[in-house]
């Protein structure tokens, strides 16, 4: 048998809901781990006790762990009774074989029943570590560090830990909608608002058969990277070509931009609104193009029925590309495609939209009429983690109900 023992940190903040998150968290790491031979997930003091049937796995249950939202840092650990000797035993059967370096042992009494305090319980074992190995000891910049976390009766020794995600368990955050465009920016937003416990249904908007699928595949393929940390997500993938098409002959080509974002948060808001979801999230970053000035984005703000969330705004594109290439999304968005935005996209588009020209201009299409038949339209698939792939909802009642007015 092998243990794995996971902290967290932002939980140990919460208060009487606190148990919640920690089951919410337990739940998580059951789901993520389901098909790996874990024997046992259980909740201790102050963190969560892996038992995993053997070491075969370790190396795709570290990736696995070392994403999932809600984890502070996790390490294999040699479980033993809380015995000063037994400690050091399994401190020096650890440490046998290594390189000898500058090292401290640094204990955490989870426990404060037990009767020996921390700063002693580290004077002991050491002294018994140095007496068996030789290791040299440093207690204020050590090369490395042996934790041992003690209970009343039992504790826990590891050597190398593993950092987590951080942030909250998923699920325990609510619902937000992510328009996911296909490019660098929008995935990495959906993982920020996922690292604050969000579930994130995304929202991928399209012009084929106007133009090639490309942009439906790099979304399913962004969906399936961001399910391996959310376990699961549903993405809607909604046709606005023919929209598109009637914008083209009726609006001025310098607000085409702005009609086309205030359709898609009004198809997501929809969306949003029928799901249960709080909030819409967008990759939108201050000045990066043209629909994304201040101006602007209060013109496309106007058309929302749900706050738009937007943790990218204040964001430097080079911050945002190595957060993509970290997460595994950015060689996916970087894959050319045709955006449903590029063939109706105008040569010099508005950067400071008035709201009176933007609303004189949408005036002449049939906003409801649009957004019935773009919805009637919509591909919804699931995903789940582990799993084989997706699973296209073939519900027509479902689309019909998106469909359908709403009111916020």
């Amino acid at each position: 048998m092998t243990t794995v023992i996971v902290h967290y940190q932002e939980i140990t903040l919460k208060g009487r809901n606190r148990s919640w998150f920690i089951n919410m968290l337990a739940r998580n790491v059951r789901l993520a781990l389901a098909d790996l031979d874990v024997v046992e997930v259980r909740s201790t003091v102050g963190r969560l006790e892996l038992t995993l049937a053997s070491d075969d796995h370790w190396e795709e249950v570290r990736t696995r762990l070392s994403r999932l939202p809600g984890i502070d840092h996790f390490a294999k650990a040699v479980h033993v009774p809380a015995d000063v000797d037994a400690m050091a035993a399994a401190v020096i059967a650890g440490l046998r074989g290594r390189t000898p370096l500058p090292f401290r042992i640094k204990v955490h009494r989870a426990d404060k029943r037990f009767p020996i305090k921390s700063p002693e319980l580290e004077r002991l074992i050491g002294q018994q570590v140095v007496d068996a190995v030789g290791w040299p000891v440093e207690l204020s910049h050590p090369k490395f560090v042996v934790r041992i976390d003690v209970l009343m009766t039992e504790a826990y020794v590891f050597f190398d830990r593993e950092p987590g995600a951080g942030g909250l368990p998923v699920g325990s955050g609510g619902k937000a909608v992510c328009l996911l465009s296909g490019g660098i920016d929008s995935p990495v937003a959906a993982w920020r608002l996922i690292r604050r416990g969000v579930r994130v249904p995304l929202v991928h908007f399209h012009s084929y058969p106007i133009l090639n699928d490309v942009s439906q595949e790099k979304a399913r393929e962004l969906a399936a990277t961001l399910t391996k940390y959310q376990l699961k997500t549903r993405l809607y993938l909604v046709p606005i070509g023919a929209f598109q098409q009637q914008v083209v002959v009726t609006v001025p080509p310098e607000l085409r931009v702005i009609i086309y974002r205030r359709m898609m948060v009004r198809l997501a808001g929809r969306i949003a609104l029928r799901i249960r979801a709080d909030a819409l999230i967008t990759g939108e970053v201050v000045g990066q193009v043209a629909s994304q000035t201040l101006e602007n984005i209060r013109a496309i703000d106007d058309a929302a029925t749900l706050p738009i969330l937007r943790p990218l705004i204040g964001t430097d594109k080079d911050v945002i590309t190595k957060e993509a290439i970290r997460l595994g999304t950015y060689a996916t968005s970087i894959i050319p495609d045709q955006d449903c935005c590029t063939l109706f996209t105008p040569r010099y588009p508005a950067t400071r939209a008035s709201m009176e020209s933007v609303l004189r201009a949408e005036a002449a299409l049939d906003i409801e009429a649009l957004v019935v038949e773009a919805m009637s339209g919509i591909v919804i698939e699931d995903r789940r983690f582990p799993g084989t792939g997706a699973e296209t909802i073939e519900n027509d009642k479902m689309r019909r109900l998106l469909a359908q007015e709403t009111q916020p």
